[in-house]
């Protein structure tokens, strides 16, 4: 994977944390609403996992906020 690539996903994770934490959710409690172990959420947020648009779409869903709040960032 490319610098650049790594770099957005792990922005992309920091904005996935920064809203789970807003909602006072730990990574056991999102990812049991969204039926995923703790694991994959914790992946996600630290850029090693490149999460699918729809588990994306769960997360946000699950967090109460627009998909797009996650790319809030310069790559």
């Amino acid at each position: 994977m490319e610098t650049n690539d790594k770099k957005f996903l792990a922005n992309l994770g920091q904005n996935i944390k920064k809203y789970r934490k807003l909602k006072k959710y730990s990574q056991e409690k999102l990812a049991e609403i969204l039926d995923i172990h703790y694991t994959t959420i914790g992946k996600i947020e630290i850029g090693k996992l490149n999460a699918s648009t729809l588990m994306l779409q769960k997360i946000a869903s699950a967090l109460d906020v627009p998909v797009k709040s996650f790319f809030d960032f310069e790559s």
